[in-house]
Parts: C-alpha cells; structure tokens; sequence
C-alpha cells in the first residue's frame, strides 16, 4: 500500500476539502475499530460512526464524467464512498468487485461513489480500463490526503472505504479492501431499510 505525502493546503482547497466532508463530521477524541472479521484491527482516530454525512457546508469536487458533486448529492442512497489511486494496486484489485456491487444493487439504492486521490488522467485511465459504472469525484493528492484524514484514515492508507446509509448516518469506516462479506455485513441490512 502506497501512502500519501502530506502537503499543506490553501484556503482554497481546504473549503473544498470540508465541502465534500462535513465539518461536523469529526471528533477528536473518537475512535473506530475495524472489524475483526476484516484481517486486522486498527483504531482511526477523528470520525464518529453515527454522525450524519449530509451535514456539511457548501462545495463540490469535480467528477470524471463530468460536472461537480457535493456528497449529499446522494442523500436517500446507501453510499459506499470508496478512496483510492491509479498507482494503488489492491485498489484496482478492489474495484471490479465495486463496479459488481453498484450494477447488482443500484436499483436497491446502492450508490458506489469513488474519490480518486490522484491526478484525472491516470484516474480516467484506471477507471476507463477497469470499465468503473459509478461516479468518480476527483480529489488529487493535496486535498485526498486532508479528505483521508477528516474521514479518518490517520495512516493515509488505500484504498479506505465508509459506508453512509440512507439517512447519512456513518455506519462503517475502515482501510483495506471492501468485499462481499463486508456488503453482507454493512451494507445489505442498510438497503432493506425503507
């Protein structure tokens, strides 16, 4: 796994970084345990599980496809928000099996929602040759590495994923590749909730 340098931000950026996330979002003195069932336990600091997602101030990321989006574009979905690179190899490994969930489940309220911690063109290429059917918000290294820390990945690991259920609460935050077990877990009770 690669990890990110980190860079100071302008302003600027940080009001970009806290558009996507939430200033809400954090707490400093709290902790999430990976599940034990997910290989290895590590406590991230600065994310609360329960805390609402849609509860952040203004702004976009740009997306791949086109046009940019706030999170709370999503807001009645269950969102898996994946973090990942082009030069991260157990993210591509990761990633046909996201493109598997979001065409299995989108009609269930599914919404896969990538943020590439990387430049657009190398996301464009990884995501073209990957053939990735969900949106991929394009953060760069800069504002991934403060987007990574506010949703609390303190190690800056990838990739990192969190689930959002319906509502926008947090239900899930962890490092490491997301699997089938792991959907069966926390993401499929989430979808059968009206």
């Amino acid at each position: 796994m690669h990890r990110i340098p980190f860079s100071c931000l302008h302003p600027v950026l940080l009001g970009v970084l806290l558009a996507l996330t939430g200033a809400g979002a954090l707490s400093a003195d709290s902790t999430v345990s990976k599940p034990a069932g997910a290989g290895r336990t590590e406590n991230i600091t600065s994310l609360n599980i329960g805390d609402n997602a849609w509860e952040q101030p203004g702004g976009a990321l740009p997306s791949l496809g086109g046009g940019s989006y706030r999170l709370d574009h999503w807001q009645g979905k269950v969102v898996l928000l994946n973090f990942w690179a082009s030069w991260c190899s157990p993210c591509q490994y990761e990633i046909p099996g996201l493109v598997r969930l979001q065409q299995r489940h989108a009609a269930q309220g599914l919404q896969v929602v990538g943020v590439g911690v990387d430049k657009s063109r190398p996301l464009s290429n990884v995501s073209r040759s990957l053939g990735i059917n969900y949106p991929v918000l394009v953060a760069g290294e800069a504002v991934g590495s403060q987007l990574l820390r506010h949703w609390g990945d303190s190690s800056q690991t990838l990739p990192y994923n969190v689930v959002i259920g319906k509502d926008g609460t947090i239900h899930y935050a962890g490092v490491g590749q997301f699997d089938e077990e792991m959907f069966d877990t926390y993401v499929t009770p989430l979808l059968a909730q009206p």
